[in-house]
């Protein structure tokens, strides 16, 4: 699970060959023109390949995925979480996507000390908080604002902030 993070989830299925709704908060399967993405069943995440998806709008796809040809084969897997592998996501350097954040540890420039990990980013306030279990096992919130952000380390899944002064102490 490391390996992928979570960009969506299935919902219900459409017509009678096998096509599903596909209910996505990130299009890095596109952007990056991925053959699978991996979904949840059962307790394991399970490689799909795509046979042919088409948009309905900026959150949802219609999807046919490979030896899925039935409406009864399709409805197995609505309510299934998507996940996509992050070797694959478009890392250009620059940036990550909010999805590929949740499992980041987040460490204090000052002390140099983790403070917790992200969990999830809530995206519907003004500001955008990372939502964290810090390291005393206590729920945290901390604003995702740039100029907090000393550094990101992809590869150590990692994200350095100046905090303010009280802020862990809330």
């Amino acid at each position: 699970m490391t390996d992928t993070f979570k960009i969506g989830r299935i919902g219900k299925t459409h017509g009678v060959k096998g096509e599903v709704t596909f209910h996505f908060t990130d299009d890095v399967f596109d952007r990056v023109d991925a053959d699978y993405v991996f979904v949840e069943t059962e307790g394991l995440i399970v490689p799909f390949f795509f046979e042919e998806y088409r948009f309905r709008n900026g959150e949802t796809a219609l999807v046919k995925f490979e030896g899925i040809d039935d409406a009864d084969q399709a409805a197995r897997l609505t309510g299934c979480d998507v996940y996509f592998p992050r070797e694959l996501s478009d890392d250009d350097g620059s940036q990550l996507s909010w999805d590929e954040i949740v499992g980041f540890s987040i460490i204090d420039a000052e002390s140099g000390d983790s403070v917790g990990v992200v969990t999830a980013v809530d995206l519907t306030t003004i500001n955008t908080l990372f939502e964290l279990r810090a390291d005393d096992g206590r729920p945290l919130l901390i604003p995702a604002n740039d100029d907090l952000i000393d550094d990101i380390d992809r590869a150590g899944r990692t994200i350095t902030m100046r905090l303010p002064g009280g802020l862990l102490d809330m």
